[in-house]
């Protein structure tokens, strides 16, 4: 029986593939929206016999329509950052306990239990807007972290310094989970010789700052910081799990979360490990939405399934768009 439990006890690749044609047997038998993706597609599970012939739902859906695959009451509406009057994404997630089980379990899987570590969660431009799945999972994390020094930081930059210099005399394990901006704005008030510190940024100068191409934003954080590697996070609003790198750009998921490539020129072609295009995310904690989810992101696949992020597709060159007028 499909249930969340079966979804985080997967073990191995072969379990992973029946569970991911279950729920999209499941999804297709019980979400509209993306019932009739797959109609327009003419894709019935009938057709389906690998992953590589599920269709993957374009991620501007989450902007137009409810994306749920139940009649659940929604617990929680996670919304995306946007531009003024720019339409953000809506996740309607009906049960927040699949979302706290995915990520714990998922950092735990890389990192081991969050109880071990100081959180630091520097995020101003989540904290400033209400709805990021992000906050909430930092949030969480803090309260299970079990320190009375993690927390979140906004603008008290000299806080957080003296915070990190203190725990670091210490000798505690800390996470310091910030945005690019914010991060960089630390490292100019203070250059730090960090030895138990994660650093793990999220992505994104949110308008504050130029963008850095990743090898330049984390060659800076590496002398600002003064660690070896800076850590990332991949997740976003329309998805339930996470997955992240430990170093060099380089994602490994969890075990109920898996990345695809797509040709560029072929939206429904699933490309060969090693060929850079269009990211297509499968996430099973996703099963009372979406689970399978074609973003604006390009990367590529490496045979062992971890992933790099290259860049993103300009609006202009999505293709498949005469798909989105469901």
């Amino acid at each position: 029986m499909l249930t969340p439990q079966s979804i985080f006890n997967i073990k191995n690749p072969e379990e992973f593939e029946d569970l991911a044609l279950q729920v999209f047997n499941f999804q297709f038998n019980n979400n509209n929206v993306y019932r009739s993706f797959c109609d327009l597609l003419n894709t019935h599970p009938s057709d389906v016999n690998t992953i590589a012939d599920i269709p993957f739902l374009p991620i501007q859906f989450f902007k137009s329509h409810t994306v749920v695959s139940t009649t659940d009451v929604t617990e929680k509406i996670f919304t995306s950052s946007g531009t003024t009057g720019s339409l953000t994404s809506k996740h309607f997630v009906s049960d927040l306990s699949i979302y706290e089980d995915s990520f714990n379990k998922g950092f735990t899987t890389f990192y081991g239990p969050i109880e071990d570590y100081v959180v630091l969660a520097l995020l101003p431009s989540y904290l400033e807007r209400d709805g990021s799945s992000l906050i909430y999972m930092a949030d969480a994390m803090i309260k299970t972290s079990k320190h009375k020094e993690s927390g979140f930081y906004l603008n008290n930059l000299s806080e957080l310094k003296d915070t990190l210099l203190d725990l670091e005399l210490q000798g505690k394990k800390i996470i310091l989970l910030g945005v690019s901006f914010a991060l960089l704005d630390l490292i100019e008030m203070h250059q730090f010789q960090l030895k138990n510190t994660i650093i793990m940024e999220t992505g994104g100068m949110k308008g504050r700052r130029k963008e850095l191409i990743r090898e330049e934003l984390h060659s800076i954080l590496k002398t600002g910081f003064g660690v070896n590697e800076i850590h990332s996070e991949y997740g976003m609003t329309e998805l339930l799990s996470q997955a992240y790198s430990k170093g060099h750009g380089v994602f490994g998921c969890p075990p109920w979360m898996r990345i695809l490539t797509r040709e560029p020129e072929d939206a429904l072609h699933i490309q060969q490990h090693g060929k850079t295009g269009g990211i297509n995310v499968i996430d099973l904690a996703n099963i009372n939405s979406c689970s399978f989810i074609a973003t604006q992101d390009l990367g590529r696949v490496h045979p062992d399934n971890t992933f790099e992020i290259i860049g993103r597709f300009d609006s202009s060159d999505i293709r498949g768009c005469n798909l989105m007028v469901l």
